[in-house]
């Protein structure tokens, strides 16, 4: 499972529209999404910065890349293009993030209290 992470950035002025726009996204974006296997997907807002954290669990970065090349995901994007940076193919201007730390409550049979942590490969 990918943990996926990075850094957008909303226009000044923009959060209160950007927030407003995804409650709730778009039916067929949220299908798309949950179809490609998306497990969890979550948009944070710094208000003094304007920055944007997304994070997301899905299966593989190919998979992602899929639903980066939907008609639906597309429209999104030009829907929001107004609101933020965005590169020449309305795709929001995005940075990603590198992972540094993780722990995750592991779900065993023998002992469901039993915690995984996890340092990421380019650390160890």
């Amino acid at each position: 499972m990918l943990r996926k992470a990075f850094r957008m950035k909303v226009n000044d002025g923009a959060a209160e529209e950007y927030e407003r726009r995804h409650c709730p996204i778009w039916k067929d974006m949220e299908e798309v999404l949950l179809g490609h296997g998306v497990h969890t997907y979550s948009i944070f807002l710094d208000p003094a910065t304007h920055d944007l954290f997304g994070y997301v669990e899905v299966e593989d970065e190919a998979i992602w890349a899929r639903i980066a090349a939907t008609d639906a995901c597309k429209r999104w994007w030009r829907h929001m293009s107004d609101l933020m940076p965005t590169n020449g193919d309305c795709s929001p201007v995005s940075r990603d993030l590198r992972e540094v730390f993780h722990i995750d409550r592991a779900q065993t049979t023998r002992d469901a209290t039993e915690t995984a942590v996890s340092i990421p490969r380019a650390v160890r």
